[in-house]
């Protein structure tokens, strides 16, 4: 069973959807503050931009706006912002009427939010999350050829966003209404919608839409340049006797292709570290559509995966700091049933099932996943 490719027409945003570049920031409250800056900056080498007693701004190597990443310190773990970046100013007023209209909370701020930022726009949006979009933002040094500064894992980008949701087909038509295109999915038979990697910037992604209870986080990505900087931190975890922060990997990919490892902060916000996904920006790129029965989809070599990556995820905050309450996944399909952020658990065929492709049958078989 291979993946298919199809050339699917393509999506035009509303009229009055902003232009949007990228994702660019996560702000994350975390409820130790010492410890979430010693797994951020002396564990995986972010670098700090400026600092105070209760929040932390950090970059990555080759970024050149203030942050990537603001780490806050609050009393319940949480994400309060999955912040994008506009093309121009005029996008922001944009995207105050694309909310507007679709009767979402909106806020402006002319002077920025956060440190960092000028004009601003704060909206919950239809499916709950917390979204920022901004345009102007202070520049700092970029330290792409500071290699004295480079760590053996040195992140040089914020990559995507995970996030999941109870309904993923019209989490899917809002984003692309918001001007993002489906890159890769995954289906079963009768077509429904298990997940979808949606992306501005040309590569797989610049966030997912998963489905499960939500609106919740599953993770915020960094990408590295190569796989022989993911087995650094891994190398690096080890010596530091910190391996229980590693949740899943390293592996690869189906979805994506990409070089993968996922860590647990000491909120248990998870972060995956990514490399060698590949590049989308022509305007006929064929999407992928991965069978929801397809093992290699999540793992390419088919390792197991873990049972704390399908139920655990982050909650998110409302534009007041108020915990947003989560939505139950409901489906008359197949979906209601199954296992996961992306669909089924672990599937193989038992041995002497003719139903199955070969590939599936039992002389293939690695154990169950769950």
């Amino acid at each position: 069973m291979s993946p298919t490719f199809v050339d699917y027409p393509v999506i035009e945003p509303d009229a009055d959807a902003p232009d949007v570049l990228r994702c660019a920031s996560m702000e994350l409250v975390v409820t130790d503050l010492e410890r979430s800056r010693n797994f951020y900056v002396d564990v995986l080498g972010l670098v700090v931009t400026e600092e105070d007693e209760n929040t932390i701004y950090l970059r990555s190597i080759e970024e050149f706006i203030h942050h990537n990443l603001i780490l806050r310190k609050g009393e319940t773990a949480a994400v309060a912002a999955f912040s994008y970046r506009v093309r121009t100013p005029e996008d922001l007023d944009k995207a105050e009427k694309f909310y507007s209209a679709r009767g979402c909370q909106v806020r402006r701020n002319k002077d920025g939010f956060v440190k960092g930022l000028g004009d601003s726009v704060r909206v919950q949006d239809p499916l709950g999350f917390p979204y920022e979009f901004f345009y102007d933002v202070e520049h700092v040094e970029r330290l792409a050829w500071r290699y004295d500064l480079h760590t053996p894992g040195a992140l040089v980008r914020l990559d995507h966003f995970n996030q999941v949701t109870p309904d993923v087909p019209t989490a899917v038509k809002y984003m692309e209404d918001l001007g993002f295109r489906v890159t890769e999915d995954i289906q079963d038979e009768a077509g429904t919608a298990y997940a979808a990697w949606m992306r501005r910037k040309p590569t797989v992604h610049d966030t997912a839409m998963t489905g499960g209870d939500g609106p919740r986080m599953h993770h915020v990505a960094f990408a590295t340049h190569e796989k022989h900087n993911i087995l650094a931190i891994c190398d690096k975890l080890g010596a530091l006797r910190m391996s229980d922060a590693i949740e899943r990997g390293p592996g690869r990919h189906g979805v994506s292709n990409a070089f993968y490892l996922y860590l647990r902060d000491p909120d248990g916000h998870r972060v995956e570290i990514y490399t060698q996904d590949y590049y989308t920006g022509d305007p006929d790129n064929p999407r992928v559509t991965w069978d929801v029965h397809d093992n290699q989809r999540r793992d390419w070599w088919g390792t197991p995966v873990v049972p704390s990556w399908y139920t655990d995820a982050s909650r998110v905050l409302d534009l007041d700091g108020n915990l947003v309450p989560l939505v139950e996944r409901t489906d008359d399909s197949e979906m209601a049933q199954t296992i996961g952020a992306d669909g089924f658990s672990y599937t193989r065929a038992e041995d002497g099932d003719e139903s199955m492709p070969d590939w599936k049958k039992g002389e293939f078989k690695l154990g169950n996943q769950l």
